[in-house]
């Protein structure tokens, strides 16, 4: 497979948090969801043109990935892509770890194929990339990517893969205005000048930059995000008025405006969806152009707030 052939929306939809049970405390984000709602969220999805459904077996451990396979039943499998993930840290202990792994997401979504397979933690490049090569060789995974790899790390994947006539054709890294490490490390620039896909994940830090969240308005207690995010909410807020201002002036809003800007530094932002109004900001970030300047000035505020939103799973870039 090659770069060339990959085709993707220009925002791919995540269902992190399609992996909660509602039950506080089980969970990152908290949140309970209906079939008939996640229908209606994929419903206008597609009817906007956006196609591309990132999962992970460690959300929810299956849960999310067998509830996006029940909405999605009725479309035809071409009318979309599925990007789910093979985690080292729960392989087993199989000859075929990444097989065993990669068959339970196949029938979680109830799906023959996934469309990308990423390596979601780098562990052990050296052991667990060649894992990947008989599965693009099956036809059940169409391409590979690699997720929280720094730059040697991606480099040393690509070069197993190349040694079987296949390569690393996408990255998928925590990426927005408060946390720019594959910025700052090479590691956009390399996908750049490869033509590999980079994904990022994380853009709205959970909701802290959408402006919806403030000192005064925390996030909802008793999940993961609040406990981290809502202590740092007075240092954002000057970061998040000027998303709110910048998106006023373009009858859009402040997550609108930081998903336009993780487009803008060439990425494919993948951005949360649980409600279908959110698909609306979906569209209004697509249409909107950020000038040079207002790229400048986000980035200067985010680093005033001088805040660190590492995940507790990412190493440093």
């Amino acid at each position: 497979m090659t770069s060339d052939k990959l085709k993707t929306p220009t925002i791919a939809l995540g269902t992190w948090a399609w992996g909660d049970s509602g039950e506080t405390g089980d969970g990152y984000f908290g949140s309970k969801f209906t079939q008939a709602g996640l229908e209606e969220v994929v419903d206008k999805a597609h009817a906007a043109g956006f196609t591309l459904w990132d999962t992970a077996i460690v959300y929810g451990m299956g849960r999310s990935e067998t509830v996006l396979g029940e909405v999605l039943k009725h479309y035809a499998r071409h009318d979309y892509q599925l990007s789910t993930k093979f985690n080292p840290r729960i392989a087993g202990t199989s000859d075929t770890p990444m097989t065993d792994m990669l068959e339970q997401s196949l029938a979680n979504l109830g799906t023959d194929y996934v469309d990308f397979y990423w390596i979601h933690n780098p562990a052990d490049v050296l052991r667990w990339t060649p894992h990947m090569i008989p599965l693009l060789k099956s036809g059940k995974v169409r391409h590979v990517g690699v997720s929280n790899h720094n730059l040697s790390e991606i480099r040393l994947a690509d070069q197993i893969l190349g040694e079987a006539g296949f390569r690393v054709e996408a990255v998928q890294n925590h990426y927005s205005l408060l946390y720019r490490g594959s910025e700052h490390t090479g590691i956009l620039d390399h996908c750049r000048s490869q033509e590999i896909r980079f994904f990022a994940y994380m853009v709205l830090e959970q909701g802290a930059l959408t402006a919806k969240y403030n000192p005064e308005n925390p996030l909802p207690g008793g999940s993961s995000r609040a406990d981290i995010y809502n202590g740092m909410l007075t240092q954002l807020k000057a970061l998040t008025d000027k998303l709110a201002s910048i998106g006023q002036m373009q009858g859009a809003e402040a997550p609108d405006v930081a998903t336009a800007w993780a487009i803008a530094k060439g990425t494919t932002p993948i951005i949360g969806v649980t409600k279908p109004h959110y698909i609306d900001s979906l569209v209004r970030a697509s249409s909107i152009t950020l000038t040079s300047d207002a790229i400048a000035e986000l980035e200067a505020l985010a680093n005033a707030a001088r805040v660190n939103t590492r995940g507790f799973w990412e190493q440093e870039m």
